[in-house]
This record gives structure tokens, C-alpha cells and sequence, in this order.
């Protein structure tokens, strides 16, 4: 009887748990046999916990790489309005090295670069471009405060003296370039502009290269006699083989590309190194302020300032003294330890320089030392950078 009870309670659960189920539509038939059916488990200790709908993991998504773009250019420097005036005169190489030292003293508030470069010009075509027309014009404006000059690279040709053309490198060639020389550096003298003048590097073509050289020989002898500082590159564009060489260390000292396919302009890694350099002899009149037209004198504050000795005039006096054979270079090697003494390897026929000569000389005379300073003349500072 027990049983029978039991099974007809089990029988009435299963169906009061069936019957809803028959009455509903297909879609709540499929949503109920999806849905967990209940036990006598169920209604005699109650439903448990509904388990946790399952986490699906999200693939994390990828972020987009930012986009690529330049450094912001460097804040450009505004150059003070009384900035002293460097100016770049001569012809395509001019050009070349006034944007190289545009770059160097692009930091510096008080220097501004002017680019007086006129491609193809030289000294020889006068009739082209006259040079010492244009300074005259450019002193007379007051356009500068000091000058740098790099030209003789077209100047291999024939030059024109009141209607007579002589062949280059002749020795009337050679006497009215040097004439051309002397009356260009005249006028910067006569107006008390400083001036840097910077030799002619190697070339390519053996021929034109040894021409050049003794186009740049006559320019050293010019600036010498014309109260100019004179900067030789000429070494220092060579090879290891002591040749031409179109590439060399730059100013980080990584070998690089210094000159174009020509043969003969500087690339802008040879232009900035050529900067380098010259930055080293704009020192002397320039050091962040005004230009003197005389140089520092090196041993000023020394006890060797005192001594009986020419007024020091810059690097030219140096050179002079190399000239005049009073001093040796210390990167040549004496022929025998009498050099040593003498300071001079010539023959002892000529006699050698007093001091009261080195001191007394007039001005003009190939030893004075001077280089065109008046005696008795008062060095002038350009304090306000004009």
C-alpha cells in the first residue's frame, strides 16, 4: 500500500511537470528544454544557485602604432639688431661656404652671415663682374663689419690690361692679378674692415690643380703685404697619400663625402668643415661681441709682454717671419741641428734682420710687420658691432 502511494506521488510530480510543457508553442518548447528542468530533488531541498553565465574573454585589441611624423624644427635664433656682420665675398665657393657658416653660428644672437657670392665672377673678368667696383660700393654702404674672401676658381684665364690679354700664369699674367690683389685688399685697409682670406683647396685635374695653387700663391702674398689674415686649407682637403681626395674625415671625424663630382666645389660636409676652420681665425677679431680690427695679442698678461719685440699684428705676422726666415715652422724638420740656431737654412750670405729693423720698419716694406698699420696708429675697436 505504501508503494502504491509513493509510485502515484511520483506519477502526479511527473505530471503537473510534463503537462505545461505539451501546452506551450514550439519556441517555449525550445526555450524550456533549453532551460534546466526541476527535480524532486529540487521541491523537497529547493533549487540551487543558478551557475554563472560563462566569461568569454575578450581578445584585447590592438592599438594603432602612432603615426610617424619629423622633430619639430629647432627654434630659430633672432639675431640682435647691432649683430656684427660677417660678409662672404667672392664667387661660387663663397656661396657654398656663407650657407656653412650660416649653419655654425645659427645659435649665436650676435653674428650674422651675409652672402656676397657671385657665381662665375673672379678677378680676371673685370668686364663680368668687377670686384673692386662692388667693395667700393659695399664699403661705401657700410654694409659689413668683416670680410671674408674665397675666389679663384675662374681666374685661369687670359686677363685684359688697358686693351692688352695675357696668356695665364705669365709673368705680366701674374703681375696684374697681383695688382688686382693689392688694390681689392687696399680698399678693406683704407676702411679698417678686417679680412680673412682663404686659400684655394686641391682639385681634381692634376693641371688645374697646380694652376690654382699658384693662383692661391699669389693671393697668400698678397694678404700678407695687404694687412689680411690668410687661412691655407689646401692640406687640410688632402688624401693619406697627400693627393687630392674627395672624401675625408668631417667635423665629427667620420669619413665622408667633401666635395662634388666637379672636382673642385666643397659638399656641405666639406663646407661645414671648411667653417670649422675658419671659425678658428674669426676668433681673432670676433668673440661674441664687437670686431677688433687689431688682433689679441697672445702673450698679453704675461711676463713675456714686455719684451723688445713688433706689435703683434694676428697670424700674418707669423707667416711673415716664416717668409723673412726669423722663425722656423715647428712642422718642418731642420736639415742639420745648425737650422737649429740660425732659424734659417739659406746660405749665410744674407745678413739677418735686427731688431731694431723688425721694430722700426715703415709701413708698405715687406718686413713690416705691421701689415699696413700706420706708425703711431691706435688700433680701433668696433665695440658696437658696425
Amino acid at each position: 500500500m505504501i508503494r502504491f502511494v509513493l509510485a502515484l506521488l511520483v506519477g502526479l510530480l511527473v505530471l503537473v511537470d510534463v503537462a505545461p510543457a505539451l501546452a506551450q508553442s514550439d519556441a517555449t518548447i525550445i526555450v524550456a528544454q533549453e532551460t534546466r528542468r526541476r527535480t524532486l530533488f529540487d521541491l523537497l531541498f529547493g533549487e540551487p544557485e543558478p551557475a554563472p553565465p560563462p566569461v568569454q574573454k575578450q581578445r584585447p585589441r590592438r592599438q594603432a602604432a602612432p603615426e610617424a611624423s619629423l622633430p619639430p624644427p629647432a627654434p630659430k635664433v633672432e639675431k640682435a639688431l647691432d649683430a656684427t656682420r660677417l660678409a662672404v665675398f667672392g664667387d661660387s665657393l663663397a656661396v657654398d661656404l656663407s650657407k656653412a657658416l650660416e649653419r655654425f653660428y645659427a645659435d649665436d644672437p650676435n653674428l650674422v652671415v651675409i652672402n656676397q657670392g657671385v657665381g662665375s665672377s673672379g678677378l680676371v673678368r673685370d668686364d663680368y663682374f668687377d670686384w673692386n667696383k662692388a667693395i667700393d660700393e659695399q664699403i661705401a654702404a657700410d654694409s659689413f663689419d668683416l670680410a671674408v674672401v674665397i675666389i679663384g676658381i675662374n681666374d685661369r684665364q687670359e686677363i685684359a690690361v688697358d686693351g692688352v690679354r695675357h696668356a695665364p700664369l705669365t709673368e705680366a699674367w701674374t703681375d696684374a692679378y697681383r695688382a688686382r690683389v693689392a688694390r681689392f685688399l687696399g680698399k678693406l685697409r683704407t676702411a679698417r674692415k678686417p679680412v680673412i682670406w682663404v686659400g684655394l683647396p686641391p682639385m681634381a685635374k692634376t693641371d688645374y690643380s697646380a694652376a690654382i695653387s699658384q693662383i692661391s700663391n699669389i693671393q697668400r702674398q698678397g694678404s700678407f703685404s695687404g694687412g689680411a689674415e690668410y687661412l691655407d686649407i689646401y692640406e687640410r682637403f688632402l688624401g693619406e697619400d697627400g693627393k687630392y681626395s674627395s672624401h675625408g674625415p668631417d667635423v665629427n671625424g667620420q669619413n665622408a663625402l667633401m666635395r662634388k663630382d666637379d672636382g673642385i666645389h666643397f659638399s656641405s660636409a666639406g663646407s661645414d668643415k671648411l667653417a670649422f676652420y675658419l671659425s678658428q681665425t674669426i676668433q681673432a677679431f670676433y668673440r661674441g661681441g664687437g670686431v677688433s680690427l687689431a688682433v689679441a695679442d697672445p702673450l698679453q698678461g704675461t711676463d713675456a709682454a714686455s719684451m723688445l719685440r713688433p706689435p703683434y699684428q694676428g697670424l700674418g705676422q707669423i707667416r711673415l717671419l716664416e717668409v723673412a726666415g726669423a722663425v722656423i715652422p715647428i712642422s718642418r724638420v731642420p736639415a742639420r741641428a745648425g737650422d737649429l740656431l740660425t732659424a734659417s737654412g739659406r746660405a749665410a750670405s744674407a745678413p739677418p734682420f735686427s731688431l731694431e729693423q723688425l721694430v722700426t720698419a715703415p709701413a708698405g716694406r715687406v718686413d713690416a710687420f705691421g701689415v699696413g698699420m700706420e706708425p703711431g696708429a691706435v688700433p680701433v675697436e668696433n665695440a658696437g658691432g658696425r
